[in-house]
């Protein structure tokens, strides 16, 4: 028995001590879009007409240990055989050995672009104007263009020449070759800024020339930015929502938005919850953590659940009693899924199969 003991102890030791490269996903909180967090509203609509709500329109979350946990053995066993959690390789969860603070930063990038092209979705499903402009997304440090331009800028022309979309910047300056000048048209950031506030498109512009670089790889001409699309909104749309991050609640900021500005109300009262990410046509991506998410979202009281098609086979292979999966591709997909569902006419659904 002493024997036994020892041997069940030095079991426990190694399993509490032993690390091994496993990160874990669980259910995380649910938030209705139509409603309030933290005692204010998820979405605040000004400057156009609002109608009120019922129900849920319900985005989902999944909580994931940090970058930097070390998970001991018996904590991914323990997450091996749990029903409502998983266990996965470490490097999927956090490629090329990001730390917290990265990963952190990567989320709250693609929550502010999910916000941005979730306005931009419901309002052209909503059959109402949206402006785009290209900008700089983003410079690169140490580049030609570092201190001579900067996110937020508005790229009106390169070399004269008007740039309609955001490839149409790379496409102008690698006509060059590195070591000659190619002159920007913009509207600084905070011009454009000032504009975006009064719900005006920016006009006044100003040249910068940049000496263009030569790339690593093939040894084109660049000058270190990566171009993207910014909006001016005809009113303003606002969502907040804290301690989320990432792009997967696109679409149901967007159904929410929607809502808010129907005079129909798409949920008829009833709790549907859902994920996916959205871009600015309406289409619908595909999300990690599918099965953590539906079993939140049942969790929490919902009914149905919109899956991005791409997740309806991973979704269906575990589904909690009582959730009804139905797949959806795009915002106009999801609208018209809502409208059935708001009228009890459930039984043409289009629902996520296995297979």
């Amino acid at each position: 028995m002493l024997a036994s003991s020892l041997v069940l102890f030095a079991l426990l030791c190694a399993g509490v001590f032993l690390k091994v490269p496993y990160s874990e996903m669980s259910p995380g909180p649910t938030v209705n879009t139509l409603g309030e967090s933290h005692g204010e509203p998820v979405l605040n609509i000004s400057g156009h007409k609002t109608y009120p709500t019922t129900g849920h329109l319900n985005m989902t979350t999944v909580r994931v240990t940090g970058a930097d946990y070390d998970m001991n053995l018996l904590e991914a066993v323990y997450g091996w055989i749990a029903d409502d959690n998983i266990v996965v390789p470490h490097e999927n969860l956090y490629p090329d050995g990001k730390t917290d603070k990265e990963s952190t930063q990567e989320n709250a990038e693609e929550f502010s672009q999910s916000q941005e092209s979730a306005k931009v979705a419901a309002l052209k499903q909503l059959g109402i104007p949206v402006s785009a402009r290209v900008v700089v997304a983003s410079v690169v440090k140490g580049s030609p263009s570092e201190g001579k331009l900067h996110a937020g800028d508005v790229l009106k022309e390169v070399d004269g020449t008007p740039v309609t979309a955001p490839g149409d910047v790379a496409k102008l300056v690698t006509k060059h070759k590195p070591g000659e000048p190619v002159e920007f048209t913009i509207v600084p950031a905070a011009a454009a800024a000032e504009a975006e506030k009064a719900n005006r498109e920016p006009t006044a512009t100003t040249k910068v020339t940049v000496t263009a670089g030569k790339a690593q790889d093939d040894g084109h001409a660049v000058v270190g930015i990566r171009a993207g699309t910014d909006h001016t909104f005809p009113f303003p749309i606002d969502i907040k929502l804290a301690d989320v991050g990432g792009p997967s609640a696109g679409l149901m900021f967007a159904l929410g938005i929607v809502d808010k500005l129907t005079p129909e109300d798409l949920t008829g009262g009833k709790f549907i919850a859902g994920t996916g990410t959205i871009d600015d046509t309406g289409k619908v991506g595909p999300i990690g953590g599918i099965q953590m998410k539906t079993i939140g979202a049942r969790q929490a009281g919902a009914e149905y659940f919109l899956t991005p098609a791409e997740n309806c086979a991973s979704a269906a292979a575990q589904v909690p009693d009582g959730l009804t999966l139905v797949k959806v591709s795009t915002i106009d997909d999801a609208t018209k899924a809502l409208q059935k569902i708001s009228k009890g006419d459930t039984a043409g659904l289009p629902r996520c199969t296995k297979s």
